[in-house]
């Protein structure tokens, strides 16, 4: 039972399980999650964020223990990435439609540092590099909406 909690978790909600795409799937799967009325507040993005970090790590060290190094199958970390990009911006369509777009680009990229730490052994390496492309595109997304909105 614990092995498919674990599962389940790690796989963002099963959607770590889709063939193609699966970082793809699994930040749509955050997005959805994201469109929640009120989930856009900081009282409530925040913690979702710290607690998907702090069970993402062990989740990440058991799932390269069972599937090798940074498995496609794990996608809780597009959840964070997703989180991060979309922190105190207005909740609008085309923030929304923006913002997805830069993440999945950047998190796909990996910019510096994000490429050298994903080398991290562990839970660690597959959780950072999410966590830094999330705050580049969280960067981005606000320099836009100073500009666009």
């Amino acid at each position: 039972m614990i092995h498919k909690i674990k599962l389940f978790l790690g796989t963002g909600f099963l959607s770590g399980y889709f063939p193609k795409a699966p970082g793809t799937f699994g930040s749509i799967f955050a997005l959805i999650i994201f469109l929640i009325p009120g989930f856009e507040n900081y009282l409530i993005i925040i913690p979702s964020i710290l607690l998907s970090i702090l069970i993402g790590v062990p989740l990440g060290n058991y799932f390269e223990q069972k599937f090798g190094k940074d498995p496609s199958i794990f996608t809780l970390d597009e959840f964070i990435g997703t989180w991060i990009t979309f922190l105190f911006l207005p909740k609008t369509t085309i923030i929304i439609i923006v913002g997805f777009l830069i993440w999945r680009i950047l998190d796909i990229t990996k910019p510096f540092p994000a490429n050298k730490v994903e080398s991290i052994k562990g839970g660690w390496g597959i959780i950072l590099d999410d966590i830094i492309s999330g705050m580049y595109s969280l960067l981005i997304m606000h320099i836009f909406n100073i500009l666009f909105y």
